[in-house]
């Protein structure tokens, strides 16, 4: 059985950034905490970020993860919106990068295909099947849930990536 290790998933938005701790052991997972990290939509722009980069900060802080999973951003029709939400997932992306954590990026749809078996499966499905995995899990939001459910896709294809980029090692 391998080590154990502490992996934090990270849902990033400008309003609420849903977080996830787990820790997966071989092919056990286990709850750890999650929440959501939340900025102010009354105060400028550059203060939000601010404000997500300290929550984000506090919990890696407080929970001391090896490493860390995002979720890609989903396209959205809106172009300021997308920025907008571009700017909060560089947050999330750099936070754990400042602290020396590896960062690893998913996409919605394989976080979906991994944790439900089906890529375009909706919030409530996602859920239901973080109910099942993480029966302790405590997601008081759908926010949180994503976020544990980025973080179990990442203990799931973490081996393949190890294993991906030693062969991109040798051959370079």
């Amino acid at each position: 059985m391998s080590d154990p290790i502490r992996i934090l998933g990270l849902d990033p938005g400008l309003r609420k950034t849903g977080w996830g701790l787990i820790v997966s052991e071989g092919t056990k997972l286990s709850f750890i905490a999650c929440g959501v990290v939340e900025s102010d939509e009354k105060q400028p722009l550059a203060d939000r970020l601010r404000q997500l980069h300290e929550g984000i900060a506090s919990v890696i802080a407080r929970h001391q993860p090896q490493e860390v999973a995002v979720e890609e951003t989903f396209v959205n029709r809106d172009p300021q919106s997308a920025l907008k939400l571009g700017q909060a997932r560089g947050i999330a992306l750099v936070v754990p990068a400042l602290a020396g954590l590896d960062v690893a990026e998913y996409a919605a749809n394989l976080v979906k295909k991994t944790v439900v078996g089906v890529g375009h499966a909706d919030k409530k499905q996602v859920q239901a099947m973080i109910r099942v995995l993480l029966p302790r899990a405590e997601t008081r939001s759908a926010d949180a849930a994503d976020a544990l459910a980025v973080a179990i896709c990442h203990a799931q294809h973490r081996g393949a990536r190890a294993l991906l980029a030693q062969y991109q090692l040798r051959k370079a």
